[in-house]
């Protein structure tokens, strides 16, 4: 079963939580154990597990990449000015597997599904897979 979401981004750099969007799906489908894959067909945002209890971390990360990659370097050449957005989404990774155990995902307890945006403000899709197994 695959699903398309849509999500509009407000930011040039942005972690959007998708934790609840991913888990209603799974829930709508009747999905018991299997994996969920959480995909992102852009090439300037991508998909990210990590920490979802304290804001802080999502900033800590943005103000990071955005010190190792700057939105204007000299030595960029892409003529459409976004260098910085295509080296921070190969960096994140343009998806993530979870685990589908009794109907729930198998996340951590601090984890939650980022839709990770590095060229924003965009209207974006992202896709999940749920796999039976």
């Amino acid at each position: 079963m695959l699903h398309t979401f849509e999500l509009s981004t407000s930011h040039r750099d942005e972690i959007v939580d998708i934790t609840p969007r991913v888990k209603e799906w799974i829930r709508q489908s009747g999905l018991k154990n299997g994996i969920a894959m959480v995909y992102c067909p852009h090439t300037t945002a991508g998909i990210a597990i990590n920490e979802n209890a304290d804001p802080d971390v999502k900033r800590d990360i943005l103000m990071i990449l955005g010190e190792v990659y700057p939105w204007e370097h000299p030595k960029y050449r892409h003529a459409e000015g976004n260098t910085a957005a295509h080296l921070k989404a190969i960096t994140c990774g343009s998806s993530q597997t979870i685990i589908v155990e009794n109907g729930s995902m198998v996340l951590g307890r601090w984890q939650g599904i980022y839709f990770c945006e590095f060229d924003g403000p965009r209207s974006r899709t992202f896709k999940v897979k749920l796999v039976a197994g």
